[in-house]
């Protein structure tokens, strides 16, 4: 590994002073790649943390423009960005944050034909997506390319969290088969998503370093109105479709 620059070494001096990351972990941050599938409120405020934390690619996808609906939770456009491409404004905006961050935007809708192009060289798929089946096709490229996919999910005051490894945990579609999820718009509430994309965000990090207890097998649910956090035991679907089928 390359040593780290001063300028680096100031910059992530809050973090390098942690016993469990110090200079060779923020080493291993710098040389790690991630793909974010979304750049709405998970994906925004994921990404702004990795960023800032040092990890050395991110990669983004998403095919929309900023709306005037989403600056309650979108934490990197402002009324300026409006109609902009997000992928646009969100790098402009992670470069102005930190320099050392190679960000790589790629403005198109995530589906079967291009997913496994967007996350080739990536080690984690970190979804911050809002609809069911673009989780369904990041779950089956998870699946088939071996690495974790670190799921995110928010409805109003409540959220969920759990990171998928192949062939150690569920998959998405063990937990959320076929036409189990809703579709449609979804209520958020900006410190909820924030909650819960930072969670997304170390579990990232975690696994990059190789420390603690990522959420394998567990689904961290959090209810922001009593501000209970309750973890719940999840299992591997024996007849599950697609990981029985694609890791055999």
């Amino acid at each position: 590994m390359t040593i780290l620059s001063s300028e680096e070494l100031t910059r992530y001096n809050r973090q390098i002073i942690i016993p469990e990351i110090g200079e060779q972990g923020q080493k291993k941050l710098r040389q790690a790649k991630v793909f974010i599938a979304g750049m709405g409120g998970l994906g925004s405020v994921s990404a702004y943390y990795m960023a800032a934390a040092g990890i050395g690619t991110l990669k983004i996808a998403d095919m929309d423009h900023v709306l005037l609906g989403n600056l309650n939770r979108q934490i990197l456009y402002g009324i300026n960005d409006i109609k902009r491409p997000k992928t646009e404004s969100a790098l402009e905006k992670l470069r102005e944050l930190n320099p050392f961050c190679h960000i790589l935007p790629v403005q198109e809708e995530i589906c079967d034909e291009n997913v496994m192009d967007m996350v080739a060289d990536c080690e984690i798929i970190l979804d911050a997506t809002d609809n069911p089946e673009t989780r369904k096709v990041l779950n089956r490229a998870s699946v088939s390319k071996k690495i974790p996919f670190v799921y995110g999910g928010v409805n109003g005051f409540s959220g969920m969290v759990t990171t998928f490894v192949p062939g150690e945990t569920p998959c998405f579609e063990c937990l959320f088969p076929q036409n189990s999820l809703k579709k449609g718009e979804i209520p958020s509430l900006g410190p909820v998503v924030g909650i819960v994309a930072s969670i997304q965000s170390l579990e990232v990090i975690k696994i990059i370093l190789g420390i603690g207890s990522p959420l394998k097998c567990k689904l961290l649910y959090i209810e922001g109105l009593d501000m209970t956090f309750k973890e719940i035991r999840v299992k591997r679907n024996p007849n599950c479709k697609v990981c029985q089928k694609l890791e055999t």
